[in-house]
């Protein structure tokens, strides 16, 4: 017999043998391979037993596998001949008792609390009146319609959006916190989100335990509430919620306000309201007879007559003001024209000054100030109060002063002529 041959025949006597069966014991060398699939070994003081979950078995499970776990699986043992081994393949799985879950329950509660995330400061106010609210939930389960029913009693003038997702199983988790993402994103945008599931075991409820979806409820920008469960179940998406309700149906009660309870405020609001508006509208009519009882409306005529007489006499007083104003700058645009007619050079030169100016022939003549200035044959340009006197230097200053008697021949002895000298005789030579 070969060996193939062999293992055929084993494989013939034990599959049909073990198609049905239930095995106890702890889970480890957890593997979740890439294709989806799970493989891991059941082991317990004596014995290891290698088993898989294929990836379409393990949305189905009523929790995630996890090393250390204490478990009872379902299913059939199958035959590999290629390696000549044997492995479980599971199609069913639950916790042995609560005390490893609730162990793991605990550790986790502790890490997430030391970060923060169950602070009460943390947690936000629900809108008094919401207008749109999101429900994430099994759109299949009970607690939906217990959810809505209550919610259309209560408040049915808010538009609900119900984000779907598996409430129970191996991946319900991760599917609850990207339902919770999507829901926070909405457009028009929700003003709540609320996560409910039924009641169950610890097993059943394990989903909203797990840490992807309790971080996701805490990184939510909407404020979210939590009715996971019955009034003795507590789950870590209670704690991390801004609103933790007991049930779903009191979720519904704790999100929307009461329609009644609204009504009846109304009713007792109205009177108070009606006797406001009569106060306000009297009020108004008081001061409106008083305007149309006032001067301004009732003898205009005076009015304005009164505020003519005032733009009146305000013009006259302007007019004054004016007058005395330009007569003020009239006094003193004269004394000031009196000082600069006395500096003027035309006054200096009618005290009996003159000017001589060498270069006459130049457009640029300058006045002389010194009589090195000049040189004999230089033509020079007197300016008098009254004319001009045109002559040539002879002789300067700076020269020996000249004797009376030795004049030039057949003239008179002549004068220097300087600037600033007063002119002897005739003044128009």
């Amino acid at each position: 017999m070969s060996v193939s041959e062999l293992s055929a025949r084993v494989k013939d006597r034990i599959e049909p043998a073990f198609a049905d069966v239930w095995v106890a014991g702890e889970v480890s060398n957890v593997v979740r391979a890439s294709s989806g699939h799970v493989y891991l070994s059941l082991k317990d003081d004596e014995a290891v037993l290698r088993a898989v979950v294929w990836r379409g078995t393990v949305s189905t499970l009523a929790i995630e596998p996890a090393d250390g776990l204490a478990v009872v699986c379902h299913g059939r043992l199958e035959v590999y001949p290629p390696r000549g081994s044997y492995q479980l393949t599971i199609d069913r799985l639950h916790a042995v008792g609560t005390g490893g879950l609730e162990a793991r329950l605990r550790q986790l509660h502790a890490r997430l609390a030391a970060e923060g995330l169950f602070a009460a400061e943390r947690k936000r106010p629900l809108p008094a009146v919401p207008q749109r609210i999101a429900v994430v939930t099994s759109p299949a389960g009970a607690a939906i319609a217990d959810f809505l029913q209550t919610l259309a009693n209560r408040w049915p003038a808010c538009a609900v959006v119900v984000v779907p997702a598996r409430v129970q199983g191996a991946g319900a988790a991760e599917e609850v916190a990207t339902a919770i993402a999507r829901a926070a994103h909405l457009t028009p945008p929700v003003e709540v989100i609320a996560v409910i599931r039924g009641g169950g075991s610890l097993e059943d409820l394990w989903a909203f335990n797990e840490e992807p979806l309790v971080r996701a409820v805490a990184a939510s920008p909407v404020p979210v509430v939590s009715g996971v469960g019955h009034e003795t179940d507590v789950s870590l998406c209670d704690l991390v919620a801004d609103v933790r309700a007991l049930t779903p149906t009191d979720a519904a009660v704790r999100i929307s306000p009461d329609r009644q309870a609204l009504l009846a405020q109304v009713a007792l609001v109205q009177p108070r309201l009606s006797m406001l508006m009569t106060r306000q509208l009297a009020t108004a009519r008081e001061r409106l007879e008083r305007l149309a009882a006032s001067r301004a409306l009732t003898m205009p005529e005076r009015l304005v007559a009164g505020r003519r007489d005032l733009v009146c006499e305000r013009a006259a007083r302007l007019d004054r003001l004016i007058r005395t104003l330009v007569r003020h700058a009239g006094d003193r645009l004269a004394a000031v024209a009196g000082r600069v007619e006395a500096a003027s050079p035309l006054q200096i030169l009618s005290r009996g000054y003159s000017v001589t100016i060498r270069d006459a022939g130049s457009a640029d003549g300058m006045a002389v100030r010194d009589a090195a200035e000049v040189e004999p044959g230089q033509r020079l340009l007197t300016r008098l109060a009254r004319g001009r006197v045109w002559s040539i230097v002879e002789r300067s200053a700076a020269d020996p002063e000249p004797r009376v008697d030795d004049p030039p021949a057949g003239a008179a002895a002549p004068r220097p002529v300087t600037s600033g000298q007063r002119p002897s005789g005739d003044p128009s030579r």
